[in-house]
């Protein structure tokens, strides 16, 4: 299994994923390009060929291919472009189709302001995620773990971390309409997972993105907001596992 994080985001956000799935399968996390402390932020054909080399690296010629918002991009394409190397795509939360963008997408992929923006809402997050008592609230409210919330937290106070949000958040605008028009040519059994509470990535956009994949099943976790790595560790790695096996 490959899982592709979202953005801003590292392999870490998988950590409780990986541990749910445990021994049943070899899950392999990677830091994307612009996430991993060595290259520059890439396109989305950047991303697939660097997880293309991910796969090689590790003897993978073929694996059930995960992305969380972003990453369910690089992940479609992926099936799209080398549907040899992916065995099954599971598309988390995913950030794919056109009707996931809304005018915040677009207000932060503009061209002065937005990377602006970008920087100022990142590093106002760090800064305090860095405040214990937020950070133990923040904890509690959203389920998660204070020492990844503290590595977060580090993390959105990085200007590497500034320019590669900004960077994908072009990206996103200007290469999710060429994904789109590939998304009827994937024949990989698909699952589409959509939490019932994300504002981020809407439900009504991951119930159209199931009827733009053929035969995609559509699984919908009530409750859930977009954070579904690290909020729905346990579902989501039953539902990766079981699209693994069917695929």
């Amino acid at each position: 299994m490959l899982l592709l994080h979202g953005q801003p985001g590292s392999a870490e956000d998988w950590q409780r994923v990986r541990k749910a799935i445990g021994t049943r399968a070899r899950a392999i996390a990677v830091n994307r390009p612009g996430w991993n402390g060595r290259d520059a932020p890439r396109g989305i054909v950047g991303n697939v060929h660097s997880a293309v080399s991910a796969l090689d690296a590790e003897g993978i010629e073929r694996a059930t291919v995960v992305g969380h918002s972003l990453g369910g991009a690089v992940a479609a394409w992926l099936a799209a472009e080398h549907p040899d190397r992916v065995s099954a795509l599971v598309l988390a939360a995913p950030s794919v189709n056109c009707a996931s963008l809304n005018r915040l997408d677009r207000l932060l992929a503009a061209p002065v302001m937005g990377p602006l923006l970008s920087s100022a809402v990142l590093a106002g997050a760090g800064a305090a995620l860095r405040t214990d008592a937020l950070r133990q609230r923040v904890a509690l409210g959203l389920g998660l773990d204070e020492p990844y919330l503290r590595q977060v937290a580090g993390a959105l106070l990085r200007p590497a971390t500034w320019r590669a949000f900004a960077s994908e958040q072009r990206m996103l605008i200007s290469e999710l309409p060429a994904l789109e028009r590939r998304l009827p040519s994937i024949a990989t059994p698909t699952t589409v997972v959509s939490g019932s509470a994300d504002r981020i990535v809407t439900p009504s956009s991951a119930r159209q993105l199931a009827t733009q994949i053929p035969g995609a099943e559509l699984v919908q976790l009530r409750g859930a907001t977009h954070l579904l790595p690290q909020q729905r560790p346990a579902e989501l790695a039953e539902i990766i596992v079981r699209a693994s096996a069917a695929g």
